[in-house]
């Protein structure tokens, strides 16, 4: 007589697409290390707008130009960088490599929202996609700052220059969320609060692009406009997001209504980065 064994029903051993967000709710449980992750990511949010915030307003347009000039001279020309064919073609690149993988994500998502079928390692392309921006802007950010220019660690992070301290600040806030969502994925971690540095980060890189500044610019009027429209977007976005979470823990549903407009938004924002010129 045949013996009976019980029967594991197939495809369970990875979870598809994001639809293990709605599982990872349902079998959530507390940890102690939440509200300690949870408040540094805060803490790192906030430290490059207090930065920002106390790194203007100090001198006259033209005493920040002269001092700027006569610090970055030997640091790498920094203000004669800002504006320079060199210079411009940098930063076109930064934008146009970031806008890539943000379209990544961006299409990553929007199979979600639309309950796309698809193979399930494609949920493993926001983490990375994120990872890679992280790295990447933590080390060629800026071409004068650490790890591959003049200005030390200390000087690159604790310096008077907030556009590369926030760069820098992009860059660790991408890892860090970047890890949180590999690890979601990869069902290491199962509470519901961990959704919410995802949203969290969209909103506060935002609003962090409305004081973004290339400095001495040409085109500064122009890059600004960029900003404020991109930041627009991002928050939007964001809080797109966190509605479609919210919404999504109270009714155990695997995807929400909200979840369209957060993707359409960060696809809009990767092509708006990918057609950036200055």
């Amino acid at each position: 007589m045949m013996a009976l064994r019980p029967v594991r029903s197939p495809g369970r051993a990875f979870l598809i697409g994001n639809s293990f967000d709605g599982c990872m709710l349902q079998r959530s449980h507390p940890s102690r290390w939440i509200g300690f992750v949870i408040l540094a990511f805060l803490l790192l949010s906030v430290l490059p707008l207090w930065a920002q915030h106390d790194g203007h307003g100090q001198l006259s347009f033209q005493e920040q130009g002269s001092n700027d000039h006569e610090h970055h001279a030997a640091r790498g020309d920094r203000a004669g960088w800002e504006g320079s064919v060199a210079g411009v073609a940098y930063s076109e690149f930064n934008h146009h490599l970031t806008g890539m993988l943000v379209l990544i994500i961006g299409l990553s998502e929007l199979r979600h929202a639309l309950a796309m079928s698809f193979w399930a390692w494609t949920r493993f392309l926001l983490p990375g996609a994120l990872l890679t921006s992280g790295f990447f802007l933590l080390i060629w950010s800026d071409h004068n700052a650490w790890p591959i220019g003049a200005l030390s660690f200390v000087e690159t992070f604790f310096g008077s220059d907030p556009e590369i301290f926030q760069h820098k600040s992009y860059g660790l806030l991408s890892l860090t969320v970047g890890a949180i969502e590999l690890l979601r994925r990869l069902g290491q971690i199962r509470h519901a609060a961990w959704v919410a540095p995802l949203p969290l980060f969209a909103i506060i890189g935002g609003l962090m692009l409305f004081g973004h500044s290339h400095g001495i610019h040409l085109s500064a009027a122009r890059i600004a406009m960029d900003h404020a429209m991109m930041g627009t977007m991002a928050v939007t976005a964001g809080s797109s997001k966190l509605l479609s979470d919210w919404f999504r823990s109270l009714s155990s549903a695997g995807s929400s209504k909200w979840e369209l407009p957060w993707a359409v938004l960060i696809l809009l924002i990767g092509i708006q980065l990918l057609i950036y010129s200055e």
